[in-house]
């Protein structure tokens, strides 16, 4: 219990650590104001057993229990502030430190770490830290020195009854410590299925187009449906196993009570406790059971806390990529790969490649399906660190910049476009938030898309759908070429940015390619003739090596993948209905 709470406080930053252990002082005073009760019943039980009860007696009583409910109320009031801020600061701060470090980890994280499992510990994770962490703290840490106060005031009055008290205590905490043990496996297969029905939600809401045209809305429904019953189980199950526990800690505190209650008669009775002592060990005996009830039944709930505290933790602690580069302003855009070689999950997807970009010249990337296409372009760019060799931008290994000085160089238009539940304006100024709406306005004319803007009912302020759904593919592509244009950065990765594009949309957007990479370094992946026959140079990527390199004519020239990969889809072309 202890460790658990020690790893809460040790996992928020140190000014809400701060207000947490402030807050504890404050619980111990208030503990300490509540425990004033005792010598206020003291004192008017020992007047009505010596006949004295006076006016003077009944104020000082009064008195102080006005003082010890006053004071404990007061002080349980700023704790509960202090923790409640503490509480919700930490969840605020390690939601912001998550989304920063999640920036510069491995590409490869993404596909390791489900995305349901990443937004289920910034959400349900973050959510019970923020709801559950601080009641518990609060009522474990506030039952516990409560009952650390009561023990000594009943130590300093009797120290028989304070044994027994504690051999009890031990025995409550050994009764505890079980049920700590059996929470710690449910709270985390409770965590796990929050995490699979998270990533079953976004799975099936994503999906919903293919599910729907497939006809497959019984049998996705299915999924969902047993990963909303499994997360149901899960939480069932931990509190039916707990029960027991928090049922045997009720019930041997009922019982410890009562055996205070029949020692303290008992020894009343033989002559060695007097009456005045008595009465206050019996009303001392229903104060520790209220206190440390409800902290042993909320114990339970610590084990969630930390599984959670580990979870946040586990993303924070996974190595970034090292971005404490120089700030490296390149005089030139040249790009080099010498020998470089990349595995992901002990499979070789990138061996041994070497080659050059010249600044201002496009190098267009084709090849067979899973042959290294993207995954070379994510290394020139450092979305990956190369397992072997090296890249370089103007002579300079990339590793030297430091990240935001690395990206500051490249702009990406990417197949699959993200444009974010914001105002147009806001998604095509993305990067530079602060930009004024004529350079909005004049990105957008380049990248045409500034007529079909304007016939939108609110223009440049109409709020897209997330994702950009409220609009076409072709749509999407020249607004994610605007944000593009708008950055001016002097190298441009186009991933497929026309694989998905209708014809009557695919002449606009080569105008908008065309004016985002005019006076740039373009590397472009491919498949369309009409995109590659004109680039500088063509590599023809298999198996992770390059297998063909030169221009269009040159390669026509040999045999091989590039000239198949031409007459096949010529072939294609001419075919008619």
């Amino acid at each position: 219990m202890f460790k658990i709470l020690k790893r809460f406080f040790e996992f928020c930053s140190p000014a809400d650590r701060k207000k947490f252990y402030i807050s504890i002082v404050m619980s111990f005073l208030q503990a300490m104001f509540e425990a004033l009760k005792i010598p206020a019943i003291a004192c008017m039980v020992k007047a009505l057993l010596d006949g004295n009860v006076t006016s003077k007696t009944c104020l000082i009583c009064l008195g102080i229990m006005l003082v010890s409910i006053i004071g404990a109320g007061t002080f349980k009031a700023k704790a509960t502030m202090l923790q409640t801020e503490g509480g919700y600061n930490t969840c605020a701060e390690k939601r912001m430190r998550i989304a920063e470090h999640l920036r510069y980890l491995p590409m490869g994280y993404y596909n390791e770490n489900s995305l349901g499992r990443i937004m289920s510990v910034t959400t349900n994770t973050m959510q019970n830290l923020e709801n559950v962490a601080t009641r518990v703290v609060m009522i474990v840490s506030s039952g516990l020195l409560s009952t650390a106060v009561i023990t000594v005031m009943i130590l300093v009055f009797d120290w028989r009854i304070g044994a027994i008290l504690l051999v009890g205590l031990v025995v409550f905490f050994a009764i505890n410590s079980g049920m700590m043990r059996v929470s710690a496996d449910m709270a985390k297969q409770k965590i796990e299925k929050d995490s699979a029905l998270v990533a079953k939600v976004i799975e099936y809401i994503q999906g919903i187009a293919e599910v729907r045209a497939f006809r497959l809305t019984g049998s996705r429904s299915r999924e969902l449906n047993a990963a909303i019953d499994e997360n149901e189980h899960a939480n069932s199950a931990m509190e039916l196993r707990l029960i027991p526990f928090m049922t045997m800690q009720s019930f041997w505190l009922k019982a410890l009570g009562t055996v205070i209650v029949i020692a303290s008669v008992l020894l009343h009775i033989s002559g060695s406790m007097d009456l005045l002592t008595c009465i206050i060990m019996i009303i001392c005996s229903y104060l520790i059971y209220a206190q440390l009830d409800n902290a042993g039944t909320y114990s339970a709930l610590l084990r969630v806390v930390d599984n959670s505290v580990k979870q946040a933790q586990d993303i924070l602690d996974t190595p970034q990529m090292d971005i404490s580069g120089e700030d490296i302003v390149p005089a030139h855009c040249n790009i080099s790969a010498e020998c470089i070689s990349f595995a992901y999950d002990n499979r070789r997807i990138i061996d041994g490649i070497t080659l050059d970009i010249p600044e201002r010249t496009t190098t267009a990337i084709v090849g067979p399906s899973g042959g290294g296409k993207t995954t070379l372009t994510s290394l020139l760019s450092r979305f990956w660190d190369v397992d072997e060799g090296r890249v370089t931008l103007d002579g300079r290994d990339i590793r030297d910049y430091s990240m935001d000085a690395l990206m500051r160089n490249f702009s990406f238009v990417f197949q699959s476009v993200y444009l974010f539940a914001d105002t147009i304006a806001n998604n095509i100024r993305f990067g530079q938030p602060d930009a004024p709406m004529e350079r909005v306005i004049e990105a957008a004319k380049k990248a045409c898309c500034h007529d079909f803007i304007m016939q939108l009912p609110d223009g440049y302020d109409t709020v897209i759908g997330e994702g950009g759904a409220s609009l076409s593919g072709g749509e999407k592509q020249r607004i994610s070429i605007a944000r593009a244009i708008m950055k001016d950065a002097p190298i441009i990765v186009l991933d497929e940015a026309t694989a998905n594009v209708d014809p009557e949309n695919e002449a606009e957007l080569m105008n908008a390619i065309e004016a985002l990479t005019r006076e740039k370094t373009i590397i472009m992946i491919a498949h369309r003739l009409k995109t590659v026959r004109h680039a500088d140079n063509i590599l023809v990527i298999d198996c992770g090596r390059i297998a063909q390199q030169g221009t269009h004519d040159e390669l026509m020239q040999q045999d091989g993948i590039y000239r198949t990969f031409v007459e096949s889809r010529r072939e294609a072309a001419s075919w008619r209905l």
